[in-house]
């Protein structure tokens, strides 16, 4: 069939057709530039408030969260930031993160470890938490005064989390291995209630609310020990590094700030009620908890020689207590720059201390006052 056009009809189409390549032409630069940045990020938290809530606490990230820090720096590009709180904890946030569902981390040492164990391609990039004391915790009646007497009965951990690798180390510094208890997995919430209602007959948690419910009590407390202790690390994919390097940047700054914040003395008592908010370890808690320590100390996102040494020392426990299967090497893994451009911009190079691998000072920073702090980052 032949279809004849005049030639007004013709001139019509033509300018109808320069038109709408003209507009394509002209909207190209705008794709283009969609395409530099993403339309979220998507962050995982390993942990979850109280009956799941969405709530993190006791480090920087639940800071960034809560005073919104990176919904404000990105709402002006358009970014939407997805949170992701994962009652299943790091074994949650690998899973997640192996069907490509998460773009930055958080993780306690074991998982992390694990995730990369088993291929998970990210580089981490910040540290979120370090130190603490070590508390284990049996129920109020109980007539046990060591491990010997705990020897073969019930005790809690949340296996695949780094509370399973300082449970194995706890167990090793007194001569044991999980074999000489049931070990049975319970999170934080649940662990807590067992030990009220003597479900279980003990287990590793912060001891102070629940000692002054009556209901449990310190069988025994390592404090500040890093051979026991572990490091929290915040992580981005390699995928999302590599295609968004500047945007991988800014969050990170923000990051820095958020930790700022939460290292500032006179923001104490707001860092332990916002924690809290979270529903499973008290304000009483985190308040005796912190006493002996800075918050400098606890919230430091530096990845020096103590953090790559204790990352180290994690991998070499989880091969000898075979809670990973081949070893990791770390060549690589740790990923700097975006922390020490952060740090060049706040100005804040020496605001942290470095500690070297035994988990002592390195250097002694000049004292800058609370003014000059604040102007850092201010609360929200």
């Amino acid at each position: 069939m032949l279809y004849v056009i005049n030639s007004s009809l013709l001139k019509v189409l033509t300018g109808v057709l320069g038109f709408v390549t003209m507009g394509l032409l002209t909207a190209q630069p705008v794709f283009a530039q969609a395409a530099d940045q993403p339309r979220e990020i998507r962050i995982a938290y390993s942990s979850a408030g109280a009956a799941g809530r969405p709530l993190g606490g006791g480090n920087p990230l639940a800071v960034a969260h809560q005073h919104q820090l990176f919904e404000d720096e990105f709402a002006a590009d358009g970014i939407k930031i997805v949170w992701n709180f994962f009652p299943g904890a790091g074994p949650a946030t690998n899973e997640a993160t192996a069907r490509g569902l998460i773009d930055f981390g958080h993780h306690g040492d074991l998982p992390v470890i694990v995730g990369r164990s088993t291929g998970l391609k990210h580089k981490i990039v910040a540290a979120l938490g370090r130190f603490g004391d070590t508390h284990f915790v049996v129920p109020s009646g109980s007539t046990a005064r060591s491990l010997e007497d705990l020897r073969g009965k019930k005790i809690s951990t949340f296996k695949g989390t780094a509370g399973q690798l300082t449970l194995a180390r706890v167990l090793a510094k007194y001569g044991y291995t999980e074999k000489d208890f049931r070990v049975i997995s319970l999170n934080g919430e649940t662990t807590r209630a067992s030990l009220t209602t003597g479900d279980i007959d003990g287990s590793i948690t912060a001891p102070y609310s629940l000692e002054a419910r009556g209901v449990a009590k310190r069988l025994f407390t390592i404090d500040r020990d890093p051979d026991i202790t572990s490091v929290t690390s915040f992580w981005v994919s390699e995928d999302f590094e590599e295609k968004y390097p500047d945007i991988t940047q800014r969050l990170v700054t923000t990051l820095v700030k958020a930790a700022h914040w939460a290292s500032l003395e006179e923001n104490r008592e707001d860092f332990f009620a916002l924690s809290a908010r979270q529903g499973v370890t008290t304000y009483d808690d985190y308040q005796q908890e912190y006493a002996s320590y800075t918050l400098k100390e606890r919230h430091s996102p530096l990845l020096d020689e103590y953090f790559a040494a204790t990352i180290q020392r994690s991998i070499d426990h989880a091969l000898e207590y075979k809670l990973i299967r081949r070893p990791v090497s770390i060549d690589g893994w740790i990923e700097p720059k975006y922390l020490l451009n952060a740090l060049d911009e706040l100005e804040l190079q020496t605001f942290w201390d470095e500690y070297d691998d035994t988990g002592k000072i390195k250097n002694v920073h000049e004292v800058v006052s609370a003014d000059q702090q604040g102007t850092v980052v201010q609360s929200q």
